[in-house]
């Protein structure tokens, strides 16, 4: 595991965080993920549940976000009220793939995942930026937005593989926001796999950590 570099912007709190690295050089490995972590969380963290994954030709970016917090308040508050700390977050991501773009690495060989905020960030960043990705995985995360957000993304996913994992009664991401960004991404081409887990708590379990193994492996 390195640090590797990224272009600094002064005017975003996340431009001037490091991003680490595991596995191959991307150019070099099958597809390469784009991991974010979750509130409180860092890219290390992360990047220790990609080893569960067991996928030595892939590699790993994981972004670190300033504070360990991608944006202040919940994901279902107005987007405002999270400026200019979510935007950002999607700028971080963006920034991202067009590094990877600029290696050589394909659109199709590329893969976004998260956990929780980080997964809420990808699914996001997905839905406004859609495309043919390698996979999309939301571990315990939804689309961002309050209720009734109009879902008026255009473009298509082109049957990108989507891997969405989440409880039943999780404190917090609803239930229903799963079942929405589910819908919003078949609606838009993309291959959903949703797995609702019931009664478990806000975290990765063993059928989601093999699920995507295997969705990495065939990629």
């Amino acid at each position: 595991m390195m640090a590797v570099p990224f272009a600094d912007a002064h005017s975003d709190p996340h431009a001037a965080q490091e991003v680490l690295a595991a596995g191959p050089p991307p150019p070099d490995a099958r597809l390469t993920v784009v991991l974010v972590h979750g509130r409180g969380a860092s890219a290390e963290d992360i990047l220790g549940l990609a080893r569960e994954f067991k996928t030595a030709d892939v590699a790993y970016l994981a972004p670190q976000a300033a504070g360990s917090t991608w944006y202040p308040y919940s994901f279902l508050t107005p987007t405002e009220r999270n400026e200019p700390y979510l935007s950002s977050a999607l700028r971080r991501l963006a920034s991202l793939v067009e590094q990877l773009s600029s290696q050589g690495v394909s659109q199709e060989r590329i893969a976004l995942a998260g956990f929780s905020q980080g997964a809420c960030l990808v699914l996001e960043f997905a839905a406004r930026h859609p495309r043919r990705y390698a996979a999309l995985i939301g571990l315990s995360g939804g689309l961002i937005g309050p209720p009734g957000t109009p879902r008026e993304y255009s473009g298509t996913f082109t049957g990108t593989p989507v891997f969405l994992g989440c409880s039943d009664v999780d404190p917090h991401i609803p239930l229903e926001r799963v079942h929405e960004t589910a819908e919003v991404f078949r609606r838009m081409e993309a291959q959903v796999d949703e797995r609702i887990y019931p009664r478990m708590e806000h975290t990765v379990n063993l059928d989601e950590i093999e699920a995507v193994r295997r969705l990495l492996s065939t990629a």
